[in-house]
């Protein structure tokens, strides 16, 4: 099950996969209160059936650790900053964990930053315009499904932008 909390703030290139828990522990509710729906999904008919329901045509399914860069680890970690650089879409975010872990952080409208560690089964979606970034977990392994509701599209609108 996903567990929410505000963000510690003393992340750095270095360490930024790490928990950085506040200890101050976040509601499901609060998150909802953004936009933001997180679901825990325990079977592909429950995604399907989620699917249908919001529209989503397309979806993909993505493998992220340090063999899919070949084992270089300058391009994983390239990947991973590309990935914790705050940023919006003009779509939804969907992810869907089938396996391993990763942290999304969402702005709350104080402007803090709000941790969701996911696990197997947790589903979030992110209404389009939020800033959010990600990164994998220390474990440094995922396996998630995307959901779209046309073609895949990823297009990433960096805050500094």
């Amino acid at each position: 099950m996903v567990q929410l909390y505000y963000h510690d703030n003393k992340d750095t290139e270095e360490n930024f996969t790490d928990d950085h828990n506040s200890g101050i522990p976040v509601s499901v509710e609060e998150l909802s209160e953004l936009g933001v729906i997180y679901k825990h999904v325990t079977s592909q008919e429950e995604l399907d059936a989620l699917a249908k329901e919001r529209e989503y045509k397309n979806r993909d399914q993505v493998h992220l650790n340090l063999e899919t860069f070949k084992n270089d680890v300058d391009a994983y970690n390239a990947k991973m900053k590309q990935f914790y650089t705050e940023h919006y879409h003009e779509d939804e975010e969907i992810r869907y964990i089938v396996e391993g872990e990763g942290f999304f952080d969402v702005r709350n409208k104080g402007d803090k930053w709000i941790r969701a560690k996911l696990s197997k089964n947790d589903l979030l979606i992110l209404p389009e315009g939020i800033y959010h970034r990600f990164t994998l977990t220390n474990k440094r392994e995922v396996t998630a499904v995307r959901l779209f509701k046309d073609e895949p599209k990823w297009e990433a609108i960096n805050r500094e932008q």
